[in-house]
């Protein structure tokens, strides 16, 4: 029986994309508003909209949002724009994948196109919900009940449509009584765990511990720890996982104190063209994100600020997908996985 979310990050009403505002949570709750592809897009790389299903809905509804300027434009360059809306973030795989579903109607000459590409949007949105709350199960039914968890990012209602992979499987087995304590990594430089995590989890009623990144160590020797749940921005053919920097620290750690690893993410963030983790584009952004508040000016001090890194398989214990789980990943397991119907 799946935990239902209270959350919504992403809303379609009169024809406009409104979004959560994720850079200001906890503290503020406010609506961005997109009627344009530039305003979606630009929410989509200033992380008002993140998770790889979250930005992959929200693309989806970009492309809609374009077309119409296209058809009230002649001079519109949608070309252009959809390429910059790819662009965004070039990590996480859902992205190109939605704008790619979208393009595929865009090739045709159907008469209703513009009603087939929001008719598009809104299946690829539901169809994230419905998935989510399937992985949700699956990977529930692989954890113990009193166990306790550990989860970085956040991989939740807020990353997704409204359920979570990795916290859509916390959700499963909290609602199950299989969970005995949750911890959430605070997940630097953006606290995503602090900030996000740990308030969608306490909005939905399910307590969490939060924990600097530093503690993760000594958590995992210190508590019995059952189980590091992550999500993923995409998962190469092998079954290397690219998801928030750190994730692949925890589970380094989780290997030497005998924790298993789950990673809980749709096939859509399943990139079979990318044969391994070290071929991806691995996304930097601005030093100023580490740096404004401590040295604004000082030309002598820059940081280096990766935001995914590589999780290789074999650390991976499980990989949840809505087609079923993959234990141990390899290859041949991942081709089998994507290869079912």
């Amino acid at each position: 029986m799946s935990y239902p979310s209270s959350i919504s990050p992403i809303r379609w009403e009169n024809n406009r994309l409104i979004l959560l505002d994720q850079r200001y949570l906890p503290l503020k709750h406010d609506d961005y508003v997109c009627a344009t592809l530039e305003q979606a897009a630009q929410g989509i790389a200033d992380l008002v909209v993140r998770g790889a299903p979250a930005i992959g809905i929200t693309a989806a509804y970009a492309v809609y949002l374009g077309y119409q300027q296209h058809k009230q434009n002649v001079n519109y360059d949608f070309t252009a724009a959809l390429e910059g809306l790819i662009n965004a973030r070039p990590t996480a795989v859902n992205l190109a994948w939605a704008v790619e579903q979208q393009k595929a109607l865009l090739n045709t000459d159907q008469a209703d196109l513009s009603q087939q590409l929001l008719d598009n949007a809104k299946r690829i949105h539901q169809q994230d919900l419905d998935d989510n709350i399937k992985m949700g199960d699956f990977g529930a039914n692989l954890i113990d009940s009193g166990s306790r968890v550990v989860t970085h990012c956040n991989a939740g209602a807020l990353a997704t449509a409204g359920y979570g992979t990795a916290l859509g499987v916390i959700r499963s087995a909290w609602s199950e009584e299989k969970l005995d304590q949750i911890f959430a990594s605070e997940t630097r430089p953006w606290l995503q765990g602090l900030r996000l995590t740990a308030w969608e989890l306490a909005e939905d009623k399910i307590p969490v511990t939060v924990i600097v990144e530093g503690a993760v160590s000594s958590l995992f020797n210190r508590k019995k720890i059952d189980w590091v749940i992550v999500g993923s921005d995409r998962i190469c053919a092998n079954g290397d996982v690219i998801n928030k920097v750190g994730t692949c620290n925890q589970a380094i750690m989780a290997r030497h104190y005998g924790v298993k690893v789950m990673v809980a993410a749709p096939t859509s963030t399943i990139d079979m063209n990318t044969q391994s983790g070290d071929l991806v584009d691995i996304e930097n952004r601005s030093d100023s994100e580490i740096l404004a508040q401590n040295y604004p000016d000082n030309e002598l001090v820059s940081a280096w600020n990766p935001v995914f890194d590589v999780t290789p398989a074999a650390l991976v214990s499980a990989i949840v997908t809505e087609k079923g789980v993959v234990l141990q990943p390899d290859k041949d397991k991942m081709l089998a996985l994507m290869s079912s119907k």
